[in-house]
């Protein structure tokens, strides 16, 4: 017989069912008391997406109670349904339909954490942020974490490693502009510089997670071969490097002379036609003396 799952994996289809059977449940409250929470793990609503939302509770109403804890002064904080709430109250309704239930912090976050992870997709930095807090805020390892959202520990070691990106790269992947999988790829990247040029010409370029992995693994691979260290030039002997001075004053030239009195070789370079006819007219003056 399989394990049963003892951790939030099921979110709110756990939990709701659970609540519906107290006293109290799917109260109407009036929307101006409730708040939302500031710990919500979703930053970023999209505006189209809570106007088809309102549009329906415009038709249908709201068809699911949001999750609510009381706070002071007949108020209510929400622990799941902001969109709902937001779209209701673009929707003109006073009322919503409430499951009220006492939880402490820890509660809270993990259901609208989970909330979120369930019911529409959440982008990868906001779902990194809303363990992050979930780890620092209840001692949670990343073991613990991950047993809580039926994830696995890699996916939530992954996850976290999205936050070591600069700030612009973590609200290009928050807007959409950049994939979760072009995310995952530049947070390999040691250095902030290279996440910032990277994600910058994966934008202008177009890249593919694929393109972007296939430039950054030969960006790595750059950066970790050994340097080559340049040749140290051999000084010259005194009276040699005299007479290297001496070729490059008569002939005008730039002339170098490497090698011992023994043997070497003198190389003589010019930079214009006219250094080009000079060291000609020269030539040929030695040939007729």
């Amino acid at each position: 017989m399989a394990k049963k799952n003892r951790g939030l994996g099921r979110g709110l289809d756990a939990l709701l069912p659970e609540v519906e059977e107290q006293p109290g449940a799917g109260q109407e409250i009036a929307i101006g008391d409730i708040d939302p929470n500031p710990d919500q793990p979703r930053r970023v609503f999209q505006d189209d997406s809570i106007a088809q939302l309102a549009q329906s509770i415009r038709d249908q109403g709201v068809l699911q109670p949001l999750l609510v804890t009381p706070t002071y002064g007949g108020r209510y904080q929400i622990v799941a349904g902001e969109r709902r709430w937001r779209a209701a109250r673009q929707a003109g309704l006073d009322t919503v339909p409430c499951i009220v239930r006492d939880m402490d912090v820890i509660q809270q976050m993990e259901i609208a954490l989970i909330e979120n992870l369930q019911r529409e997709d959440l982008n990868p930095i906001d779902t990194a942020q809303g363990i992050r807090a979930l780890m620092q805020q209840c001692g949670y390892t990343q073991e613990t974490v991950a047993n809580r959202l039926s994830k696995s520990r890699p996916a939530v070691a992954n996850l976290l490693r999205l936050l070591t990106l600069p700030e612009q790269v973590l609200e290009q992947v928050r807007s959409g502009a950049l994939s979760a999988g072009h995310a995952r790829v530049l947070a390999g990247l040691d250095k902030d510089a290279q996440k910032l040029d990277l994600a910058k010409k994966t934008l202008q370029n177009g890249w593919s997670v694929r393109q972007l992995e296939q430039v950054a693994a030969a960006m790595k691979k750059a950066a970790d071969a050994p340097e080559k260290p340049l040749p140290k030039a051999k000084k010259l002997p005194a009276e040699l490097s005299e007479f290297e001075s001496r070729i490059r004053e008569t002939l005008g030239v730039r002339a170098t002379l490497t090698g011992s009195a023994k043997k070497g070789k003198i190389v003589l370079q010019y930079y214009s036609q006219d250094e080009l006819e000079h060291l000609n007219e020269l030539l040929m003056q030695l040939a007729d003396m």
